[in-house]
């Protein structure tokens, strides 16, 4: 694979901590839940911070094939990532729940269906979760 952009972050403190790029662009403090034993509080988590980058690249994907397809895409359309965590049913450590709620106005449905199985290739999200994680999708 040719690398067309690299990023870095690094996180501190786990997940009561703080995460941030190398360049200074981003930077983040880490609450863990009051779900998930912590404190909750002022803060965001990785699952936060998956669901924002998930919708934001399957967005991006939508946007990628209906261009292929000469489909428009309206300005206000949108896509939710509801992402969970818990235990993994076979007791070896904890997994994600992950479901995508597709919005995409004026767009006729078998369209917008058809869009949505192209995206969920192109996604690198979706790819890379793949073999691994079962992600619901829906057009709302």
């Amino acid at each position: 694979m040719k690398v067309l952009y690299k990023t870095q972050a690094t996180a501190t403190g786990g997940r009561t901590g703080s995460a941030a790029t190398s360049d200074g662009a981003f930077k983040v403090t880490l609450v863990t839940p009051k779900e998930l034993g912590g404190p909750g509080g002022e803060g965001n988590n990785p699952e936060q911070l998956f669901a924002s980058g998930y919708s934001a690249c399957f967005l991006g994907a939508l946007k990628f094939v209906a261009g292929q397809q000469k489909v428009k895409i309206a300005d206000d359309s949108t896509v939710t990532a509801d992402v969970g965590i818990g235990a993994r049913d076979d007791g070896t450590g904890f997994g994600l729940d992950v479901a995508l709620a597709i919005s995409l106005p004026g767009v006729e449905r078998t369209v917008a269906e058809d869009l949505v199985a192209r995206a969920h290739i192109v996604c690198p999200y979706s790819h890379a979760t793949r073999n691994g994680l079962d992600v619901r999708l829906t057009i709302v």
